[in-house]
């Protein structure tokens, strides 16, 4: 019983973050989508930031991910590069002005208020729970984690650099602390019990 108010307080909150999102984004003549991708393409590492990843990440059509991807480029808020092995995949980056908005838009206002009532204590256990519930989450439906690279199994630590296990390359320091769409996570006692 008590999942089934956890899950009805999640709704609950998820209310309100979305009004003020729309209102937030209205102001400046975009759609909370457009701030889904661009703050997705701000975390996501080098292997991560193509329209399919976008697609993955925020559970959206192909077909709305491109539209999406036209109008923050006519923008100038993102660019497309091809990449340099395979002319197939195309990447997605912030420009200049894409980054300074996404800094300009975060956090939310509600956070910002928020977090002079509510201890940290109190934020990192909510947010422990939450990445449990995710977590969760992503297993029963069979979807990627995209969790951070150096919380992945893959993820090592060599004499000079660090590592992709997965991709056989080193990784940049910046790389480490973004998300990824290949990760894998560690065995979670409370999700993977046998």
């Amino acid at each position: 019983m008590h999942e089934i108010e956890t899950f009805k307080l999640i709704e609950r909150i998820s209310a309100p973050l979305r009004s003020e999102e729309r209102r937030k984004y209205a102001t400046i003549g975009l759609q909370p989508v457009h701030g889904q991708v661009l703050e997705y393409l701000s975390r996501c590492n080098k292997y991560s930031n193509t329209h399919a990843s976008v697609a993955e990440y925020l559970g959206l059509t192909k077909g709305t991910v491109s539209q999406t991807i036209q109008v923050l480029e006519r923008k100038d808020y993102l660019q497309k590069t091809t990449d340099t092995e395979d002319a197939r995949v195309v990447h997605l980056t912030l420009t200049e002005n894409g980054k300074q908005l996404v800094n300009d838009l975060k956090p939310l206002d509600i956070f910002q208020h928020a977090e002079h009532r509510v201890s940290e204590a109190e934020f990192a256990s909510i947010g422990q729970a939450l990445e449990t519930t995710l977590g969760l989450l992503q297993k029963v439906n069979q979807s990627k984690s995209f969790g951070k690279c150096d919380s992945c199994r893959h993820f090592s630590v060599e004499t000079n650099h660090y590592q992709c296990g997965l991709t056989e390359q080193p990784l940049d320091r910046e790389d480490t602390d973004k998300i990824c769409r290949d990760h894998t996570p560690p065995p979670n006692p409370f999700i993977d019990k046998e």
